[in-house]
């Protein structure tokens, strides 16, 4: 057994892990962050596979940018709160587990069926083969996006970091408004 069979089934059971995790968190920030270690865990997969590109965007978008922004809402919302936790459509848990159950039987029958799907064995690995000799254009979109699009490219980060500034400061105000709120009045025992 080599080291690579060895990584990827430890990348494997800390997706896996996590995933289930995710489910049975009782906090929302904790779902959060099991979210972003399953996205991190599918992204070393991806880079075991060799598809750099993808592994690099799925840190970089989904553990980076939406997860940051799920978490920002989660602190704005409250909803570790209990009486947010109610579900408003009572049919959507079964739902999601018939759903889940079906994509999971899809997920399934890919993995046992395998190379066969692309057509013949010789034939699916002789596509394979032809699909995977280009390593794509990861070179050219870089090239593109930190030499023509620059500008624009920092303009974004720098907006994404502003806003994110301003969700946490009125995130802040928020929650000392609402404690202010909350607070009982002092009774006057002088009288």
């Amino acid at each position: 057994m080599n080291l690579e069979w060895i990584l990827f089934g430890v990348t494997f059971v800390v997706a896996l892990g996590t995933s289930l995790a995710m489910l049975f968190a009782p906090n929302a920030v904790h779902t959060a962050l099991f979210l972003v270690a399953a996205q991190i865990a599918l992204a070393v997969a991806f880079l075991l596979q060799g598809a750099f590109f993808i592994a690099a965007i799925q840190i970089i978008v989904y553990a980076g940018a939406i997860m940051v922004l799920f978490l920002f809402v989660i602190m704005l919302l409250g909803v570790d709160r209990r009486e947010a936790l109610i579900e408003p459509l009572p049919g959507q848990r079964p739902l999601a587990i018939g759903l889940g159950a079906l994509l999971a039987a899809q997920i399934g029958y890919v993995a046992w069926r395998g190379l066969d799907l692309i057509g013949s064995t010789t034939e699916g690995s002789r596509a394979l083969t032809a699909l995977n000799e280009d390593p794509g254009n990861v070179e050219a979109i870089a090239n593109t996006l930190f030499s023509r699009y620059v500008l624009p490219f920092e303009a974004t980060s720098i907006l994404l970091v502003v806003a994110i500034v301003g969700v946490m400061v009125l995130a802040k105000r928020i929650g000392s408004m609402s404690a202010d709120l909350l607070a009982e009045p002092e009774e006057d025992v002088s009288a």
